[in-house]
């Protein structure tokens, strides 16, 4: 007589709901279970292993999802209904707030009104192509209605186009967000391949910037000395930190003794909880940089300085450790910080820039004082040195030029 433990492992009955897992003549396993479907229906599902037990791990997550009230998407429904599953069930768990909401704007903008209609199994990257090839050309005054929203309209409204085309900065980000939710719909097995990988955008030219030169920066300080956030600014010009990275730095972080600051969050704005310190942005964000002596000596001022604004607000003080605070001891908001930056421009007479080209300034000045950029990466937090030779590409390529006339100098001499 058979017992189960005589029974072979494909042929085991699981209990009711579990699903079934067998292996196929190709030696492969594959499990099959009903999960939620989209419609409050119910459909079968099959997944893929090599192994039992990767393939009754693929059923079992897809079957745990499902009883948690998540509908599992049909490769037979629209490209719309997938990217609206991938943004609630999937984006939202591994995205960044600020990030998701980009993500989410894009999806509504853009692919759903271009490619929504499509069915997600049937979309072929003639579709993908054809597609942002039209959204290269269209004005988007026309294609969103923005322009009827204006008080005084000036495109659409009016009978003339304004051609306000996308980006090809703005058009990459888009294909990156379709290559993205694809690519989990290829590890959920919905779709074979991601078709979005076939489409080629072309690489965009960087976005220019104009850094400060060595004078500029000196203007600058000089500007902001007597302003009560003299030190931010000076941080930021020496140290290249980000803008969120500077407003998230608390006493803690600092060892003022040995002269280095610990880079562990990022303080910015979200939509739900306001203003809140997150992780930083990239794990090689996350880093210990060496501080100048001018830095230090700004920052064991603001440190008395703080003190004086603790006793000066009294009751009215909120204990954060934030280094850089309001009189009242609140975080900075960053649109605020921004404010403040624009005003010391204007008051040093230098042109406007973002805050974030003082990061570049610092990159810049160091690249051309000769620092290598092994040490300029680990300084700015990048996660690979080609990041750092991309964006500072045209300072390696003047630095270039000035090695080439020194050598053509040397040869040339008698």
């Amino acid at each position: 007589m058979t017992t189960p433990r005589d029974t072979p492992a494909s042929r085991r009955v699981r209990a009711n709901g579990d699903g079934t897992v067998y292996q196929r003549k190709d030696s492969r396993w594959e499990a099959a279970g009903y999960v939620l479907a989209p419609g409050n229906t119910r459909k079968r599902v099959r997944v893929y292993g090599t192994t039992r037990k990767e393939a009754l791990a693929k059923l079992t997550e897809k079957i745990a999802n499902s009883n948690r009230g998540v509908p599992v998407p049909s490769a037979q429904g629209s490209l719309a209904a997938y990217l609206t599953y991938w943004l609630e069930a999937v984006a939202v768990h591994h995205l960044r707030e600020n990030t998701h909401t980009r993500y989410t704007a894009c999806v509504n903008n853009y692919l759903i009104p271009g490619l929504g209609k499509k069915k997600l199994a049937k979309l072929t990257a003639r579709d993908v192509r054809t597609w942002l090839n039209q959204l290269r050309t269209t004005c988007q005054c026309c294609a969103r209605s923005i322009d009827v929203g204006r008080d005084q309209p000036r495109c659409c409204a009016t009978g003339t186009c304004c051609s306000k085309w996308l980006s090809p900065l703005t058009l990459t980000y888009i294909h990156s967000v379709l290559k993205s939710a694809l690519e989990h719909a290829v590890r959920e097995e919905e779709i074979p391949r991601n078709v979005a990988r076939n489409v080629r955008t072309g690489t965009p030219r960087p976005r220019r910037f104009e850094p400060l030169t060595a004078e500029e920066a000196r203007q600058f300080l000089a500007a902001a000395n007597e302003h009560r956030l003299h030190a931010l600014f000076e941080l930021a010009l020496q140290t290249g930190l980000r803008k969120g990275e500077l407003l998230g730095l608390r006493w803690e972080d600092l060892n003022l003794d040995r002269g280095t600051a610990a880079i562990r969050r990022t303080l910015q704005r979200t939509n739900t909880d306001g203003l809140t310190a997150l992780p930083t942005k990239t794990r090689a964000s996350e880093r210990r940089i060496a501080l100048p002596d001018r830095c230090l000596q700004s920052l064991k001022h603001r440190h008395e300085e703080q003190q004086r604004d603790r006793d000066t607000a009294g009751a009215e003080w909120q204990h954060n450790g934030y280094v850089f605070t309001t009189p009242q001891g609140r975080a900075i908001d960053p649109t605020n910080l921004t404010r403040t930056f624009t005003t010391l421009l204007r008051k040093a007479g230098l042109r406007r820039i973002r805050f974030h080209d003082l990061r570049h300034s610092t990159a810049t000045l160091l690249l051309e004082e000769g620092v290598e950029l092994v040490v300029i990466k680990e300084l700015l937090g990048h996660a690979h040195i080609g990041v750092t030779a991309t964006v500072y590409a045209h300072v390696r390529l003047r630095l270039q030029r000035e090695a080439m006339t020194t050598l053509d100098n040397a040869l040339n001499r008698p």
